[in-house]
């Protein structure tokens, strides 16, 4: 069984940065799609960004694009996401997630597995 559990989310100011972490438990991380998602009340949850095992590729919401960074580390079986220049419609809270599949990474649909998500709050 994959478990995911995010950490590093909290309250900040308008321009300011956060950086997420995602540890993941299992073997076989580094062979697993990873993506962040981010869901505010009342909206259905939102791709972010993504990151794909095959060629590392980096896929962005165009939201984030130019302020989000995805990236992972396999040897500590954690995927990050570092926000910059935060606004304050970032504010939600965010999910990791992972899955075999490498293909579709900003479908939600296409991930099997959840972290339980971590609130990112962005005051004006």
């Amino acid at each position: 069984q994959v478990q995911l559990v995010e950490s590093g989310g909290g309250l900040v100011q308008a321009g300011g940065s956060l950086r997420l972490s995602c540890a993941v438990s299992g073997r076989t991380f580094s062979r697993y799609k990873m993506g962040w998602f981010r869901q505010t009340p009342g909206k259905e949850r939102e791709f972010v960004a993504a990151i794909v095992w095959s060629s590392a590729a980096t896929y962005y919401a165009d939201s984030v694009k130019g302020r989000f960074t995805i990236s992972r580390d396999n040897a500590k079986n954690v995927v990050y996401l570092q926000m910059n220049s935060l606004k304050p419609e970032d504010t939600a809270v965010y999910y990791c997630a992972a899955d075999r599949a490498d293909w579709s990474p900003a479908l939600e649909a296409e991930y099997d597995y959840w972290g339980q998500g971590t609130q990112v709050t962005v005051s004006s």
